[in-house]
């Protein structure tokens, strides 16, 4: 759906260009745009490479290990059923830790896994059980300590200062994680 409303868009805009008498303009924009697309997507590319270097290098040197390591007796005190399960933890700590440290690109698969693993312990093949709901969740709102696609945006972009998000983010993602916790416990009361 959402192809069909940016083709309307991008196609009326183009008609209403051509019919105004501004093509030249629409032609300049479009080259002008898919340009400065190339030189940003470059400079994305050469800054998201060092990031994922440094995360290799953490993830080589036992960095996510230990941060595995102090996630997951805090997790097994908020998931009911995935507590009991070796698998759906194991799962569950490695997207959190891989988010928590930017790294969304490896995050995913486990993100997958742990969603399989969680759907295996489901008794109710109908929706989705408490411990896959809460897990969303957290997933959504994941505590951010190194926002790396946000630094290298800005970083791409020419910011004095790419790296000052990093106390924000982590104030916003926490609260945004806390909160949807609280809020998953309060509603799987209920509901």
């Amino acid at each position: 759906m959402i192809n069909y409303i940016w083709f309307f868009i991008l196609g009326f805009g183009i008609i209403l260009g051509v019919f105004t008498g501004r093509g030249a303009d629409i032609s300049k924009v479009i080259v002008s745009s898919t340009e400065s697309t190339v030189k940003l997507t470059i400079s994305l590319l050469g800054i998201m490479c060092l990031w994922c270097g440094v995360m290799k290098i953490a993830e080589k040197s036992g960095l996510t290990d230990k941060l595995a390591k102090i996630l997951k007796p805090i997790l097994k005190l908020i998931f009911k059923e995935a507590s009991k399960d070796e698998k759906a933890m194991g799962a569950i700590v490695m997207n959190l830790t891989a988010n928590m440290m930017g790294l969304s690109n490896a995050a995913t698969p486990f993100g997958i896994k742990a969603m399989k693993e969680l759907d295996r312990l489901n008794k109710k093949n109908s929706s989705a059980s408490d411990d896959m709901a809460l897990f969303l969740v957290i997933n959504a709102a994941c505590i951010q300590f190194l926002p790396t696609t946000v630094i290298s945006m800005r970083a791409a972009v020419g910011s004095q200062n790419p790296g000052e998000t990093i106390l924000p983010g982590i104030i916003a993602t926490g609260t945004a994680a806390l909160f949807g916790i609280v809020f998953c416990k309060i509603l799987q009361r209920y509901f």
